[in-house]
């Protein structure tokens, strides 16, 4: 038996979704998780516990695999750099993943690309925060370099006043921060990309991301009445950064649209591995993110990226009132049959992501149909609301699916 083990560094709900894509492949994959209780450990049949910190432990784990990936982009440069020069193969490997770990680098980065890039700047102190807010104007955005995600480590300072606010932000981190000028944009994109060693990379539509309160609350693919041109641009953004950096596996570029400027877009971050916005992919395409993720990173042809239906919808499960999920599940299934549902295994937790609802379009459906559905199916597991009522027959459901569509 010739098949690769797969070590995944990371616990979380990423790696929890790649255990069926590997199943499916015949690959073995073991997760190094953070605690007993990561959503992975009760999907992985390998899931130590153990700390991403510590080197030693780090190697230990990668004497077991073939090829290490990532749940997430946390663990420290140096044990990267450390497990590379042991001959660990990483992929992505730590000359890529820094980009995606330190976001004054990948600034950099866009720069010397010369992609479309908010004004930006490394920043020191409240007085060089200010300078900048002075040159660019109020207000300005201000990020930890490092861990955040899901709207933390993000500030929007609004005036020269409220920069010296941030100044516990100066005293608590070591490095400096990055200021951004605040981008007028309409809203969010991403473009999901994967690539192999050898350079072969695939790319699936871009979609638009709905934000709630700095989180991913909904992705709509393809985004709805982007203009052809910008869509082409930001795909060939994509393929260009993974290219420029070697990236192996899946990689997500979020941007702002900005349909008067340059483009079409600007970049905003990006992430060496699967993405919330690619998490339609699974349903919505002929190959899913997770699938796409572990060819690569086995050195794998890629699969074909195309979509399954005219539009598909991804609608976040968040934490809410209701902490029995499964017990709303009934209720949430009968009244749509035609949803593809996703759970985490997670602790509730309000505003926690917990699962997601992807939902496909039927032929002619409008796109304001396929929203309420993911909406409807997402709060009725969200807050655990009283089931629908349910067709009597096989006939009632058939009447029911054509009203639809």
């Amino acid at each position: 038996m010739s098949f690769p083990v797969i070590g995944i560094i990371g616990g979380g709900q990423l790696a929890r979704m790649m255990v069926p894509a590997a199943i499916e492949l015949g690959l073995e994959v073991r997760v190094l998780a953070e605690s007993s209780e990561a959503p992975a450990v009760s999907a992985a049949r390998h899931a130590p516990v153990v700390d991403y910190h510590d080197l030693e432990l780090l190697r230990a784990f990668a004497t077991g695999v073939d090829v290490l990936t990532f749940d997430h982009e946390h663990v420290p440069p140096e044990h990267l750099q450390a497990l590379a020069a042991d001959g660990v193969v990483l992929r992505p490997g730590p000359q890529a993943l820094i980009y995606a770990q330190d976001k004054l680098a990948m600034r950099s980065l866009v720069d010397q690309l010369g992609l479309p890039n908010p004004q930006w700047s490394r920043v020191e102190s409240v007085a060089e925060l200010i300078d900048f807010g002075a040159r660019t104007g109020w207000p300005v955005i201000l990020k930890t370099p490092r861990g955040g995600y899901d709207g933390k480590g993000v500030r929007v300072v609004a005036d020269e006043e409220a920069a010296h606010s941030c100044q516990d932000w100066f005293d608590d981190f070591s490095s400096a921060l990055l200021a951004e000028a605040k981008v007028p944009f309409t809203r969010e994109l991403s473009a999901l990309v994967a690539r192999r060693p050898g350079g072969q990379c695939r790319a699936w539509d871009i979609v638009e991301s709905i934000q709630v309160d700095g989180v991913c609350d909904e992705v709509i693919a393809p985004a709805p009445l982007l203009d052809v041109k910008a869509a082409e641009a930001a795909q060939t953004a994509a393929m260009r950064i993974a290219e420029a950096l070697g990236v192996v596996g899946v990689m997500a570029v979020e941007l702002f649209e900005t349909p008067d400027e340059g483009p079409g877009f600007m970049v905003n971050e990006f992430a060496m591995r699967p993405h919330n916005s690619g998490h339609w992919s699974m349903d919505g395409a002929l190959t899913g993110q997770f699938e796409q993720h572990l060819r690569a990173v086995a050195d794998l042809p890629l699969g074909e990226t195309r979509s399954l239906a005219d539009r598909t919808v991804m609608k976040n499960i968040l934490g809410g009132e209701n902490q029995d999920l499964f017990a709303a599940y009934p209720a949430a299934l009968a009244a749509d049959p035609g949803i593809k549902l996703h759970h985490y295994g997670k602790a509730v937790r309000p505003g926690r992501k917990l699962g997601h609802i992807n939902v496909l379009a039927a032929p002619g459906e409008a796109l304001e149909s396929l929203r309420e559905r993911a909406g409807q199916a997402s709060a009725i597991i969200r807050e655990g609301l009283a089931p629908a009522a349910q067709p009597e027959d096989e006939d009632d459901l058939a009447e029911g699916q054509k009203g639809r569509e």
